[in-house]
């Protein structure tokens, strides 16, 4: 039954960083498709997270009270409805509109996946875990670039094809799933002031301070504006461009399913700060590189940092609240994290228009130093 529910949240892990690994590469062709600007791609990326910001605190609450499944479940299928749906329209607009109603799909997968963990695995077991729900995270946002590099070399809409795949898994976890769900309903008062309180202490605000950074250097900097890195400094072709976002996340996947090893070795402090200063190096070179292989060292840093971080603030964060309120806790924590996807485009788009990609990057890398203040004056653990 372990090996059977472990399977069903990773496939759910997966579909829930679908979503905007997939498409990044096929970002040159949308853009030349339909005449827009590079900042205007990223709506893209904007509408799909923007509902999260709202929905993800509702659906937690939601799954505490009604359970995990009941939320779950129709999740998935619009997911992978109006996901498809993008690949069959050729207008703009209309693209966007259901890019909207995939992103109202996958505002809860990203808490509900982690929550499941939570509930089913306690101590170490729960840390080795969330270490390879991270790996297997790093596994998909290595595998969709290549692969949506590779749809896109037939067109730009045919990496959309891929969201249908979560429909498979909506039901796969109808029949197989065998998880434990809250007891009896608590009154809502009496539940959001146990939430508030798991909620309302420094290191909890401070690592969601940390995730809106972390998300906006990720979808700010690297998943928006490095496709247009490659294609303006070096003439990539969408397939090139996902090799190498692939090889980034390559790295973290191996990093990701060392984290029982990185703890007996690092403190999680300590894992924190170094995986900041990765992503400062990296941010850095990206904005200067001139040369193909210029690309190795922010492959292997960033790669490094993410593997790190995902997985580790997780783990911190997870222990923060038991089963009763933990779905509406980690929706915090997507809806925070949300808020990174959503405005990290426009923020590192502001430093585009100033400076081309290169200040986009700059961008990128003042705000790695940022979260290293914030760790240093908020985070004790």
């Amino acid at each position: 039954m372990e090996k059977r529910n472990l399977t069903i949240i990773f496939l759910i892990t997966l579909m829930a960083v679908m979503g905007v690994a997939s498409i990044t590469p096929a970002f040159p062709s949308i853009i030349r498709h339909f005449n827009i600007s590079p900042p205007q791609v990223t709506k893209l990326i904007i509408v799909f997270t923007f509902p999260g910001i709202f929905l993800a605190p509702v659906v937690g609450i939601l799954a505490d009270h009604w359970g995990r499944k009941t939320i779950l479940l129709p999740s998935l299928l619009l997911f992978g409805l109006a996901g498809t749906g993008c690949f069959f329209t050729k207008d703009w607009e209309i693209l966007l509109i259901l890019r909207f109603f995939q992103g109202i799909g996958a505002a809860s997968l990203g808490s509900l996946n982690v929550t499941l963990i939570g509930d089913l695995f306690s101590g170490e077991k729960r840390t080795e875990v969330m270490g390879f729900n991270a790996s297997i995270l790093s596994v998909g946002t290595a595998a969709y670039p290549f692969i949506g590099g590779a749809l896109a070399m037939a067109g730009w809409q045919y990496p959309f094809l891929l969201p249908f795949l979560a429909i498979p898994t909506a039901l796969l976890a109808i029949f197989y799933l065998k998880n434990p769900e809250p007891g009896k309903p608590q009154k809502l008062k009496d539940y959001l002031r146990r939430t508030w309180k798991n909620i309302n202490k420094k290191t909890v605000w401070g690592l969601f301070i940390i995730n809106v950074l972390l998300f906006v250097v990720l979808y700010g900097a690297y998943l928006s504006y490095f496709p247009q890195l490659m294609e303006e400094r070096f003439g990539a072709t969408a397939l090139q461009i996902g090799l190498f976002m692939s090889g980034f996340s390559l790295v973290t996947a191996i990093t990701s399913s060392q984290l029982k090893r990185i703890n007996s070795r690092v403190t999680p402090k300590a894992q924190l700060n170094i995986s900041f200063m990765l992503y400062l190096v990296s941010m850095l070179i990206l904005s200067v590189t001139s040369e193909w292989w210029h690309l190795i060292i922010p492959l292997i840093t960033f790669g490094l940092a993410h593997g790190m971080l995902i997985p580790g603030i997780q783990t911190l964060l997870v222990g923060f609240a038991p089963l009763s309120e933990r779905a509406g806790f980690m929706s915090i924590n997507s809806m925070v994290l949300r808020l990174g996807q959503t405005f990290g485009p426009l923020f590192i788009g502001l430093f585009y228009t100033l400076g081309g990609t290169e200040i986009a990057f700059a961008g990128g890398a003042i705000v790695s130093l940022v979260m290293l203040v914030v760790s240093r004056f908020m985070v004790k653990i």
